[in-house]
């Protein structure tokens, strides 16, 4: 009998899968977008509107929060975002920093404030 994911051959077949089923979207966004204007009105629309819809899902996570985050107070949350954001913008924008500055707050503030 076959023991499933645990065995090599599935392990093999699984990255296959996934390589299937993302690959292929990759390609044809790197030939459909060859000729885009990166200067252009569509495209400065495009990167307003998805940061846009960034922007929305963390103010629905901060204020109506899965179980796991929902446990935690609404001041540890806004300690987070608040500490993450403003270490982005010290360090000139970078969001590694910011996202794991925020993270850092996040996790000791839900001690302080529990």
């Amino acid at each position: 009998m076959a023991e499933g994911i645990n065995t090599w051959a599935g392990l093999g077949l699984l990255i296959a899968i996934s390589f299937l089923a993302h690959e292929p979207w990759r390609w044809l966004g790197l030939y459909l977008g060859r000729h885009v204007v990166v200067d252009g009105e569509l495209f400065n629309w495009i990167k307003a509107v998805s940061t846009a819809l960034v922007s929305a899902l963390v103010i629905r996570l901060i204020l109506f929060p899965p179980e796991g985050l929902g446990e935690m107070s609404l001041a540890a949350r806004l300690t987070g975002i608040v500490t993450g954001i403003g270490v982005f913008w010290i360090t000139g924008r970078h969001v590694a920093l910011g996202v794991g500055a925020g993270g850092i707050a996040l996790f000791f503030a839900g001690f302080i404030t529990s």
